[in-house]
């Protein structure tokens, strides 16, 4: 009725609420208004919990995030990087990157530290080494359409972009479901997997 989508009109929110450049103000607001208000497919704080206790035993340098929607995951990972670190996230909806834009940066983030790509994952991951200077993923965090998970984890495979012992961390692979991802991280022999427990998001 607004004529605005649901995306801006949770940014509006946050942005009215949330203290700027406090990355866990900003996720808290976000989890306010998707209990309360209306819900957003984010992250969510139950499965952040997990992201966090990932990028700890992890302290990864170079993160890839595959489906940056409003910016939730992103300020969560980004949050969580150890200093030095790059983030790069790729959203294939131009309106919800715009949105991200917005709240990585009044997180406090810069370009240096969270590059946002716009286009179709598929399109990004072969030029992300020429073009945007990934050379080796050390964490990718999936969490887009999830008939794209197993042909993007392909496509990391073949340009060569995953370092050695890169941990793959894949959001609601049994629901809504990514059957076939799951089957060949669990098959293909160059993984060792583990499902982690949650709930859905908010």
């Amino acid at each position: 009725l607004t004529g605005t989508s649901r995306e801006q009109r949770a940014f509006q929110y946050v942005l009215a609420h949330a203290i700027p450049g406090d990355p866990h103000h900003i996720l808290q607001t976000f989890d306010q208004w998707c209990y309360h208000c209306e819900h957003l497919s984010c992250v969510g704080p139950d499965k952040g919990r997990i992201v966090e206790r990932v990028l700890l035993e992890r302290a990864p340098l170079r993160v890839l995030e595959l489906g940056t929607y409003c910016g939730y995951g992103t300020v969560l990972l980004a949050q969580g990087l150890p200093p030095g670190a790059r983030l790069y996230t790729i959203e294939g909806d131009p309106r919800h990157a715009a949105v991200a834009e917005k709240v990585i940066r009044l997180a406090g983030f810069s370009e240096q530290t969270v590059e946002l790509i716009v286009g179709p994952s598929e399109e990004v991951i072969p030029r992300l080494r020429e073009k945007h200077g990934l050379t080796k993923a050390d964490l990718v965090f999936m969490d887009h359409w999830k008939r794209c998970y197993l042909r993007d984890l392909r496509l990391l495979e073949s340009h060569q972009l995953l370092a050695e012992g890169a941990t793959i961390l894949a959001d609601n692979v049994l629901f809504p479901g990514a059957p076939h991802f799951l089957q060949y991280a669990k098959t293909c022999g160059k993984y060792h997997c583990k499902v982690h427990r949650a709930s859905l998001e908010y």
